[in-house]
């Protein structure tokens, strides 16, 4: 895969809205750019902590243990699922005892399926020379795709009506994981 398609997938995949878009919206949209940009570290590592270890024996474990993977699209389902029902069932991550921390965004970016595709599809193989600057390029768009998410949140609660169009978003945001999981659950399920 050349540089150019490389970068246009990744940034096509990273732009579409999901789990660590959501959560990186709301940052923005609650506390701001910075509080947005005080989380990217946590996306990151979290993105690099089920890639790398995916890349590297991801290929032939997943292929040898189907069940392994389906296991790994449950679990992302789940917690995709909570996050929905806490952001409709209280109104705000924040307002159900979860602001929307480090953490939080670290645990919903291991579990994000984008990552799977990221490991097992975009990167090169770990042995390939373009690995190491790839991977590299993947982090430093993952934090520009932060900001932006941060930012279209951050905009939308500017000027009059913001309260309600938060509340607008949060609800939104709760149905579209609640969707993300249920295509996560019929994914996993589809022989």
């Amino acid at each position: 895969m050349t540089l150019a398609a490389f970068l246009t997938a990744v940034l096509g995949l990273l732009l579409t809205p999901g789990p660590t878009n959501t959560l990186m919206g709301l940052a923005g949209a609650s506390a701001g750019i910075g509080r947005t940009a005080r989380l990217i570290p946590a996306e990151v590592l979290g993105y690099l902590t089920t890639i790398l270890p995916l890349a590297l024996i991801g290929h032939s474990l997943l292929g040898n243990f189907p069940l392994a993977a389906q296991g790994i699209k449950l679990a992302a389902a789940a917690w995709v699922m909570v996050l929905a029902v806490k952001l409709w069932g209280r109104g705000s991550l924040a307002q159900a005892g979860g602001d929307i921390t480090a953490r939080r965004v670290y645990v919903t970016t291991v579990l994000n399926p984008k990552a799977l595709i990221i490991a097992l599809v975009l990167l090169p193989a770990p042995a390939a020379p373009a690995f190491a600057s790839r991977l590299a390029l993947f982090c430093v768009t993952a934090a520009v795709v932060a900001l932006i998410w941060g930012g279209a949140g951050s905009v939308a609660r500017m000027g009059p009506g913001g309260a309600g169009r938060m509340q607008v978003m949060q609800r939104a945001a709760s149905v579209w994981l609640g969707l993300v999981s249920v295509m996560l659950v019929a994914g996993a399920l589809r022989p």
